[in-house]
C-alpha cells in the first residue's frame, strides 16, 4: 500500500514537472515578444509641473477622508510607479482605500538647461512649491509626507529647514542619513578615488546608464539572479506581472542634475553634513535636532542599498517626542513594493498616518 502511494506521488510529481515545463516555455516565447507591462494605472491628475518636476494628484476612492493629506516623495533616481505598480500591488491604491487624500512628487529626466540644479533647489523649490500646490488643491492647513530612499534624505532636509509648518507627520522608508555606513556604495565613491568634479563638469546631466550602473555594482549578480528565477517561475502569470513591473522600474533609471549629484557626494556623502547638523542651503541650516514633528522610520533588514547602520541613526538625531521605528524583512524594494508589503509595512504606515491626520 506505502509503495503504491509513493508511487502515486512520484507520479504526480512528474506530471507536474511536465506541465510546468510546457507552460514555461509557451509563455517564455510569450514573455519575448510582449509588450511593456502597464503600471501606475491608478487613476490620477496633474496639478503642477516645473521642469523635472511633476505633482500628480490621486483621484480619492473613499466616501471619508483624512483632514491632513499625504504627499509621497519620491528618489530623484526613479520614477515614482513604484508606489504603484499593479492594482493589488500598489501602496498608492492601499492608502486611497485607507481614506487618505495621495498627492505624488515625480521626475521627469533633467534637460541640459537644467544640468545646474542643486540640493538647495530640490529642498528649498522644489518640495516648498508642492507643499503649496497640495494645500491649495485640498484646502487643508497640514500636510504629512512620506519620503522613499533619497526622497526621504529630500524631505528630511525640507523639515529640519522648515520648521515653522506646515509639516505635521514624516515618514522615512529605507532612507540614508549616516552616509559613511553605506557600504560599498561609500566604497565606490571615496573622495580619494572619485573625480566628482571631473565627471560633472564634463557632462553636465550624469547619465541614466551611470546611475543604474552604479546600483547594479552594489549587486553584480542580482539581475542574472532574477532572470533565472523568473525563467523558473515562467508558469506563474502572477510572478511574471510582478517581475516585468520591477523589471520595467529598474529599467527606467533617471538621469541626474550635474550640480546636485555633486553635492549629494561632497555635502551628504563625503562629509556626512546631514548627520552632523552642518547642512546650510540658501541659508538655513539642516538640523535634524530641529524636527520635533511626529517621524515614523521603516528600514528594510535586508537592504544592500541603504544599509542598516546608514539608515538607523534617524530617531536618535530628531528632537521629536513622536517617533516610531520599525525593522522589517525585505529589500530596498520590496519593503514598499513586494509582495508582502501589503500585509507588513502598509498597514504599519496607514495606522501610524491615520493616528495623527485628523
Amino acid at each position: 500500500m506505502t509503495e503504491k502511494v509513493s508511487q502515486s506521488g512520484m507520479i504526480d510529481r512528474t506530471q507536474n514537472m511536465i506541465e510546468r515545463a510546457i507552460r514555461r516555455n509557451i509563455k517564455g516565447l510569450k514573455y519575448l515578444t510582449a509588450s511593456p507591462v502597464k503600471v501606475g494605472l491608478t487613476p490620477k491628475e496633474l496639478i503642477y509641473e516645473r521642469g523635472t518636476l511633476r505633482l500628480y494628484h490621486y483621484l480619492p476612492i473613499a466616501t471619508e477622508l483624512y483632514r491632513v493629506p499625504v504627499l509621497l516623495v519620491m528618489a530623484t533616481t526613479n520614477r515614482a510607479y513604484v508606489f504603484d505598480l499593479a492594482p493589488g500591488q500598489s501602496m498608492v491604491e492601499y492608502l486611497l482605500k485607507q481614506g487618505f487624500d495621495v498627492y505624488v512628487i515625480d521626475w521627469e529626466p533633467p534637460t541640459a538647461e537644467e544640468r545646474n540644479l542643486t540640493l538647495a533647489d530640490y529642498t528649498q523649490e522644489f518640495i516648498p512649491a508642492c507643499v503649496r500646490q497640495v494645500r491649495q488643491n485640498c484646502g487643508e492647513p497640514d500636510i504629512s509626507i512620506v519620503g522613499y530612499c533619497m526622497g526621504g534624505v529630500l524631505s528630511l532636509i525640507y523639515a529640519a529647514s522648515h520648521t515653522d509648518g506646515p509639516l505635521k507627520n514624516i515618514a522615512c522608508l529605507t532612507t540614508p542619513v549616516d552616509w559613511t555606513k553605506m557600504g560599498l556604495t561609500s566604497i565606490w565613491a571615496d573622495e580619494e578615488h572619485f573625480n566628482v568634479d571631473k565627471l560633472v563638469d564634463t557632462l553636465g546631466i550624469i547619465p541614466q546608464d551611470f546611475i543604474q550602473s552604479s546600483f547594479e555594482m552594489l549587486r553584480p549578480a542580482s539581475r542574472t539572479a532574477g532572470k533565472i528565477r523568473m525563467w523558473e517561475q515562467m508558469w506563474n502569470d502572477d510572478f511574471v506581472k510582478s517581475y516585468r513591473a520591477f523589471e520595467r522600474w529598474g529599467n527606467e533609471t533617471l538621469p541626474l542634475a550635474g550640480e546636485y549629484f555633486r553635492d549629494t557626494i561632497r555635502e551628504l556623502m563625503w562629509n556626512n553634513k546631514l548627520f552632523k547638523g552642518e547642512l546650510v542651503l540658501r541659508g538655513k541650516t539642516a538640523k535634524l535636532s530641529d524636527i520635533t514633528i511626529p517621524v515614523f522610520h521603516a528600514i528594510a533588514e535586508h537592504d544592500h542599498i541603504v544599509a542598516y547602520g546608514a539608515s538607523k541613526p534617524l530617531l536618535e538625531l530628531v528632537g521629536s517626542e513622536d517617533k516610531s521605528e520599525i525593522v522589517l524583512k525585505g529589500g530596498h524594494v520590496s519593503l514598499i513594493a513586494g509582495p508582502n508589503a501589503v500585509g507588513r509595512m502598509w498597514p504599519r504606515l496607514s495606522n501610524w498616518l491615520g493616528e495623527r491626520s485628523t
